[in-house]
């Protein structure tokens, strides 16, 4: 990833995917207005943020990248599977749901993370773009797998020709994780004996290798790692294991519709 930065707000795009008409970006923590424990670009009132900063947290953010706010979408991310096509009205932000897909020019996708994966899709071919947020249940449960599946059925996206990048999020070093976990993501990726790590006596799990793994199974090729442990660098993003479990969100947005 690079790293970018306008008016004080930082944030990273991933270098594989194309520059022109594709806005993307993975918020940093810094350049808002919020105070501790949520300094300072916090995009979520779900920690205890007032909801005028996260206004105007979002509004620095989107202007950073050059997005219009009328036509963001988000969701009420739930830590599941599901995956909202989204048309020409970018809808309700209260449904519940944690992909969102869309073949739309004028809309952007939006969501949130503190230490769950962001993945973020474009397919340069038919121009759909796609954003994921995979915590451990949503990344065994087949989230990756899902929202590219989502493409391919509504607009006819083929694997191969999808671009994915797996953005920071909380990494193996940092992700200890207790039996259930463990057995469950060994369970969903019984070929991958890099994605559950046990050293010491303590088992970690490894989320970017997972995701990676799951986009693989599907048929996508090109796949962008951060490699970026968001509890390692919560100086750079807001993280639940990191902030000690009181955080902001971070927000991570992908869309073909610039100002």
């Amino acid at each position: 990833m690079q790293l970018c930065e306008r008016d004080g707000v930082r944030f990273f795009t991933f270098t594989s995917f194309p520059n022109g008409d594709l806005s993307h970006a993975v918020f940093g923590r810094a350049g808002g207005v919020s105070p501790a424990p949520f300094d300072s670009l916090n995009m979520s009132i779900s920690g205890g943020d007032s909801v005028e900063n996260v206004r105007e947290n979002r509004r620095r953010a989107l202007a950073a990248a050059g997005v219009k706010a009328a036509a963001v979408a988000t969701l009420w991310q739930v830590h599941g599977t599901e995956v909202v096509a989204v048309a020409a009205e970018p809808g309700d932000p209260l449904t519940q749901a944690d992909a969102l897909i869309t073949n739309e020019r004028s809309v952007t996708l939006f969501l949130r993370f503190a230490d769950c994966v962001p993945i973020l899709l474009f397919d340069p071919v038919r121009r759909v773009t796609g954003i994921a947020h995979a915590g451990w249940r949503g990344t065994v449960a087949g989230m990756a797998q899902n929202v590219v599946r989502a493409m391919i059925a509504r607009y006819g996206c083929v694997a191969a020709d999808i671009l994915a990048g797996v953005g920071p999020a909380v990494g193996p070093a940092r992700y200890e994780v207790g039996t259930e976990v463990a057995d469950a993501a060994r369970a969903a990726f019984p070929n991958a004996n890099d994605i559950v790590q046990v050293r010491a006596g303590k088992t970690y799990l490894d989320l970017w290798a997972a995701n990676a793994a799951a986009l693989r199974s599907v048929g996508v090729r090109s796949i962008e790692v951060a490699e970026v442990c968001t509890a390692a660098n919560n100086h750079e993003f807001f993280s639940h294991r990191g902030d000690c479990g009181r955080s902001g969100r971070f927000g991570a947005l992908i869309g073909m519709g610039v100002n």
